[in-house]
C-alpha cells in the first residue's frame, strides 16, 4: 500500500512538471511542426532524459548534489550556457526554408535519430529538472523499495514523459499546425530561440557560486 501512494504521488508530480512549458517543450514543438518524424524522435528522448533522471534519484542524487554544491553549480551554468547555445542557434537558422536542404529519404531514420539525441541533450541540460526529480522522490519514497517497485518507478517515468511529448509532437505536426509552422518560420523560429536564450542566460544569473 505504501509503495501504491509512492508510485501515484510521484506520478502525478511528474505529470505536473512534464506538462509545465519550458525548454523541452520549445524544441519538441519547434521539431514537431518541421517534421513529424523529427518530434517523435525528440520526445523520445524526452523520455529517455527523464528515465536518466529518475534512476539518478533512485541512486541519491538529491544527497550527492547537497553534498557537493559546486557540483550544482556547475550544472547549472552548464545547462544554461547549452540551451542558450542552441536558441543561438535556432535563431540563426530562421531564415533557411525547410526545402533549401533536403535529407535523402534513407536518411530519415538517421535525422529522427539526431532529434532524440537532441532531446536527450536538451531534457539533460535542466538542472532544476534534476532538483525537481530529486525532491519528488525524496519526498515520495518510501525508506525501503523493492527492485520491482524501482523498475514501476524507472518505466512509468519514462512512459509519462515521452507519452506527453509524443502527444504534443503529434498535436503540432498536424496539417494545420505545420501549414501556419510553414507560413510564419522566421518569426516563429526567433521567438523559439528568443526564449530558449533568455532561458538558459536566466539559469546562469541565477546560479550563485557556493
Amino acid at each position: 500500500m505504501q509503495e501504491l501512494s509512492a508510485l501515484l504521488g510521484i506520478a502525478a508530480a511528474i505529470s505536473i512538471g512534464a506538462a509545465s512549458p519550458g525548454p523541452s517543450f520549445v524544441m519538441v514543438a519547434r521539431t514537431a511542426a518541421a517534421s513529424r518524424s523529427d518530434g517523435l524522435g525528440a520526445a523520445l528522448g524526452m523520455g529517455l532524459g527523464g528515465l536518466v533522471f529518475a534512476l539518478a534519484s533512485l541512486l541519491g542524487l538529491h544527497g550527492l548534489l547537497l553534498a557537493a554544491p559546486s557540483l550544482f553549480w556547475m550544472l547549472q551554468v552548464a545547462g544554461g550556457l547549452y540551451l542558450a547555445y542552441l536558441g543561438v542557434r535556432i535563431w540563426r537558422g530562421a531564415k533557411t526554408p525547410l526545402a533549401a536542404a533536403p535529407a535523402p529519404a534513407k536518411s530519415d531514420r538517421a535525422t529522427a535519430l539526431r532529434s532524440l539525441v537532441l532531446g536527450v541533450a536538451t531534457q539533460l541540460s535542466n538542472p532544476k529538472t534534476a532538483i525537481v526529480y530529486a525532491s519528488v522522490f525524496a519526498a515520495f519514497l518510501p525508506a525501503t523499495t523493492s527492485l520491482l517497485f524501482n523498475l514501476a518507478i524507472a518505466g512509468l517515468v519514462f512512459a509519462i514523459e515521452a507519452g506527453w511529448y509524443v502527444l504534443v509532437a503529434l498535436a503540432l505536426s498536424s496539417t494545420g499546425p505545420r501549414t501556419r509552422y510553414l507560413r510564419y518560420k522566421t518569426w516563429m523560429d526567433r521567438a523559439a530561440g528568443g526564449v530558449m536564450v533568455s532561458l538558459g542566460v536566466k539559469l546562469v544569473l541565477s546560479s550563485s557560486h557556493p
